[in-house]
């Protein structure tokens, strides 16, 4: 089919449009829809203009692939119903501080799986329309990742940290995460991530928090309260661990008080926390 070269850069324009939003990728359907031949494709690659990237997608420039590209090529590569899930679909929510070897993607039960050494996609039983985003990159929504990252996470030590890694950032509550948990039936790691959840329902907000509960309670002392909230008289505060009987604060320093947003709290839990009181 001859087109003009007009009709070509009103083609290519629209190519570069869709890209733009994922990552300056498209797929081989995307850029079939709107009129750009095989051909057209082959041609720009040999000239190193645009670049592939596993068998269905196509990147629109020569340059290094970003995160937010190798996601939407992932999910290009998995086929029509695939979306990011566990850690990979929770980094595109926004999670922080993790990081992920490989992304990972899942396809329903029986679907064709294009196999690429780059991307981890695989089929699951637990696949359901209704657990996805409607909008972006098509990606479980963050309560039902955040369970499916501690199923899959490699350590119980990681999957720990995963599930309260999200409440922490506050991209879902521990009742959220706790409801999704409920729909697993059975799995080796169900039994630790709902006592991980009990303890975010709790008011442990860190890993540090949830170990020094848990040995609080084997040695059976006495019960406490969590992130207790404190004001002064510009901004408000919270104490990790509080016994309002006995006056006594527990301050749990773990690596996420070294961060620069943590600092000035930490100052003033330890200037302006309930006396008497003593601090660890």
């Amino acid at each position: 089919m001859s087109t003009t070269p007009r009709h070509r850069d009103a083609r290519h324009r629209a190519a570069h449009r869709l890209a733009g939003d994922q990552g300056h990728l498209a797929s081989r359907r995307q850029l079939y829809a709107l009129g750009i031949t095989r051909w057209e494709i082959r041609g720009h690659v040999r000239a190193g203009r645009w670049q592939l990237v596993g068998d269905q997608s196509v990147c629109l420039h020569n340059h290094r692939i970003d995160a937010v590209g190798h996601r939407w090529a992932a999910v290009f590569q998995g086929g029509p119903r695939a979306c990011l899930d566990g850690v990979s679909s929770l980094l595109a929510s926004g999670l922080a501080r993790f990081e992920s070897e490989r992304v990972r993607v899942s396809v329903p039960r029986g679907a064709r799986v294009r196999r690429n050494r780059r991307y981890d996609i695989r089929q699951t039983r637990r696949w359901s329309s209704d657990d996805l985003v409607p909008f972006g990159i098509p990606r479980t929504r963050v309560a039902v990742a955040a369970v499916c990252a501690g199923l899959w996470a490699r350590t119980d030590r990681e999957a720990t940290y995963v599930v309260t890694l999200v409440v922490q950032q506050g991209l879902a509550t521990p009742p959220e995460i706790g409801t999704e948990l409920l729909r697993i039936r059975r799995d080796r790691r169900r039994a630790l991530l709902h006592a991980v959840v009990n303890d975010l329902l709790d008011g442990g907000r860190a890993l540090g928090e949830l170990d020094v509960g848990a040995e609080l309670r084997r040695r059976g002392l006495p019960a406490l309260e969590r992130q207790v909230l404190r004001r002064d008289a510009r901004r408000r505060y919270y104490l990790d661990l509080y016994w309002p009987a006995f006056g006594v604060v527990v301050e749990i320093d773990g690596i996420h008080h070294a961060w620069a947003e943590n600092v000035v709290g930490d100052a003033l839990r330890q200037t302006l926390s309930p006396s008497p009181a003593t601090l660890f």
